[in-house]
């Protein structure tokens, strides 16, 4: 298990907020951001609450799950002037059922985003593909991208370790994203989950957590005593710690700021997440 550092080592808490998703719309609450314009404004709102990535989806005129160059220029765009370049932009290459590998990647060497957040299990399915993966994986890091690699249980780790000694993954840096709860009953997380995840990380890479429910807060708060990172938003949560419904993203991020400052951490800013995938 990685043993984190003591308070005084700390890296400062790289706060991420998700605010859509691919599949929530503004039926399941209406500050869920669909446009380039609102993901923009709610960008800022959660910046001055303490987030300093933001994890963007964009989606169609109806609400579907999209994959565009075109989109995610617009909102990156959006989202810097918006946040006065202070906030970095992660785009998602999220299937959701809809994109095939092939598509995911080849959005990502469309946009040459700064940031990206992508599935083992999606762009890597099986061995079939690890040729074009290697070659995608390559791309990233000649582009120098920020690379966040999803993973959803203890086996996506050992697949990721796998893919990383076999140079399928070349050298550098990723920020692993510890997803809790994915498979539970009800995809309810709880604190506990991330255990199997630090057991099975034999190197000292960079972590993250996102949850699903209402424990969200309870989750990311253990990840950031344990020296990891968060993201929290509307894509997996709605709900404040006390159980309400949160009026916005920007309270959901305010929650762990405050968290953070109770445990003495500082939070960061971009270049302290720039540093993060560099160190």
């Amino acid at each position: 298990m990685t043993v984190p550092p003591s308070p005084i080592d700390w890296t400062p808490l790289a706060i991420t907020v998700a605010p859509n998703g691919a599949r929530r719309l503004k039926a399941d609450h209406p500050a869920i951001p669909l446009t380039a314009t609102e993901l923009a404004r709610t960008a800022a709102a959660c910046r001055e609450a303490g987030a300093a990535m933001i994890h963007a989806h964009v989606r169609r005129p109806d609400g579907r799950h999209l994959l565009d160059a075109d989109a995610y220029r617009e909102a990156t765009n959006a989202i810097r002037r918006e946040t006065g370049g202070r906030m970095i932009v992660q785009i998602t290459t999220e299937a959701a059922g809809l994109y095939q590998p092939t598509e995911q990647m080849a959005v990502v060497r469309a946009v040459r985003p700064e940031a990206v957040s992508l599935a083992i299990r999606e762009i890597v399915p099986d061995a079939a593909h690890e040729a074009e993966a290697a070659r995608f994986f390559a791309d990233l890091r000649a582009g120098h991208c920020l690379v966040q690699v999803i993973l959803y249980d203890p086996e996506d780790v050992a697949r990721y370790l796998d893919l990383k000694s076999r140079g399928i993954i070349p050298d550098g840096r990723d920020v692993l994203l510890f997803v809790l709860g994915r498979y539970t009953v009800g995809q309810v997380s709880a604190p506990q989950d991330l255990l199997p995840f630090l057991s099975a990380t034999a190197e000292p890479l960079p972590w993250t957590v996102c949850a699903f429910g209402r424990r969200e807060n309870a989750c990311a708060l253990a990840a950031a005593a344990l020296g990891g990172h968060v993201r929290v938003g509307f894509e997996n949560n709605l709900h404040l710690a006390d159980g309400t419904l949160a009026p916005d993203n920007a309270a959901l991020v305010a929650q762990i700021a405050a968290g953070a400052r109770l445990l003495g951490r500082p939070l960061a800013g971009v270049d302290d997440i720039r540093a993060l995938h560099a160190a």
